[in-house]
């Protein structure tokens, strides 16, 4: 198993988990409210059966003690007669609710009345909660006794998705945070390491141009074609220490034409590789775009390596290039017919470590994206692919030959 995929398989186990312990609080949580609950309807039975005792109370000191117990057991709550004419209520604004005189005392006349668009709203906000209790009175009447929740159950009961939403949040800030010093850290190892690099590789090139020069005046080799083989890999060798040297800094983008840099590359590649190979680039000459030439062969030595690994021993390799929205992009697609990415891999291929190879490090089309995205301002994708049949990569670039165009 590669890196990528150990540390992706180690990112589900801990989300997974992190779900685990979401669901075991929304339950545990769910539980309580439903005790409280539970609770509370006893409560509010203890109160509609303390308020028909009062009633009933044959002497005063029993009336004062239901009556004690009645006050004490307190839910929000409105007792209404058959007609659907307050009684009494519990818990509700009494700047907006009639609250009547105790039992056996005569209403006052001039006593405000209660508010009946409140008080509707308030029983049909006790409906959708519970079932109201019935009191059957001696008279052959009842009252009906509406309730709600207590503020505290009604707390309870969201404070587990408020919870979640607030871990969630802090999880999301923290793991953004840490990502970003990840990252922050892993590309001043890049930049430390392609410096490095790029110096350790300046003295055995200077050695090997000064050999070479030697062997031209000992041999008399000046046209020895193998001579010209070993000064392009010597001077390849340059643009590679070259491309390390830039990694980290700003690099100067020039326009060129698109099509000129990709086909100088491609011939100077295509003759590196099996000629069971076939290579192709199609495209319009005077299409331009900002390029730093170094860094962008890089982008397509990646590439078509990528292509090359692919493909098992025979097929081919076409590069096309094109404008596309309005002619605003320059886009080139590099297509093999190789072995296929899945769907579902689509961008995972970006990824550093990520690779199919067994001696692969799976950086090269990281490296990649990140000298497209960065340092040329544009996008790289796959656009398509199908197992067994090949891949298209796409590159998209700001088209400079509009641009002057449209500044002319």
């Amino acid at each position: 198993m590669n890196p990528y995929e150990r540390k992706r398989r180690w990112k589900y186990l801990l989300l997974a988990f992190a779900i685990v312990i979401a669901l075991g609080s929304v339950f545990y949580t769910s539980y309580l409210v439903k005790g409280i609950a539970k609770a509370e309807h006893t409560r509010a039975q203890l109160w509609a059966s303390a308020i028909k005792a009062s009633q009933e109370a044959d002497d005063n000191d029993s009336f004062n003690f239901i009556a004690s117990v009645r006050d004490s057991l307190f839910v929000p709550a409105i007792v209404v007669d058959e007609k659907g004419d307050i009684i009494t209520t519990r818990g509700l604004d009494s700047t907006r609710t009639f609250i009547p005189p105790p039992i056996g005392v005569k209403p006052n006349k001039k006593a405000p009345k209660y508010d009946p668009p409140y008080y509707q709203a308030q029983v049909e906000y006790m409906q959708s909660q519970h079932d109201p209790i019935r009191i059957n009175l001696f008279s052959g009447q009842y009252w009906l006794v509406y309730y709600q929740d207590s503020a505290l159950l009604t707390q309870l009961k969201v404070f587990p998705y408020i919870q979640l939403t607030v871990i969630a949040v802090f999880l999301l800030i923290a793991y953004t945070a840490f990502s970003s010093a990840r990252k922050s850290e892993q590309n001043q190892v890049w930049v430390g390491l392609a410096k490095e690099t790029a110096h350790q590789l300046g003295t055995p090139i200077s050695s090997l141009m000064a050999w070479i020069e030697l062997m031209k005046d000992k041999f008399d080799a000046e046209d020895d074609p193998l001579i010209g083989e070993m000064e392009n890999d010597v001077k390849r060798l340059e643009i590679v220490a070259d491309r390390f040297s830039k990694i980290g800094s700003k690099p100067k983008l020039e326009d060129h034409s698109v099509y000129e840099v990709v086909k100088e590359y491609v011939d100077y590649f295509k003759v590196r590789v099996s000629n069971k190979i076939h290579f192709e680039v199609n495209g319009d000459p005077k299409l331009q775009a900002a390029l730093n030439v170094p860094l962008f062969a890089w982008v397509l030595e990646n590439l078509l390596k990528n292509a090359i690994n692919a493909i098992d021993e025979t097929g081919s390799i076409h590069v096309e290039i094109g404008t596309q929205t309005a002619k605003k992009l320059v886009y080139i697609d590099v297509t093999d017919t190789g072995k296929g990415i899945p769907r579902s891999k689509f961008a995972t291929v970006f990824q550093p470590g990520y690779t199919t190879r067994k001696r692969g490090w799976g950086l090269g089309l990281s490296l990649t994206k990140r000298m497209v995205e960065n340092y040329h301002n544009g996008q790289i994708f796959v656009k398509d692919s199908e197992l067994g049949k090949g891949t298209t990569f796409r590159i998209t670039l700001k088209n400079q030959t509009n641009h002057e165009q449209a500044t002319t």
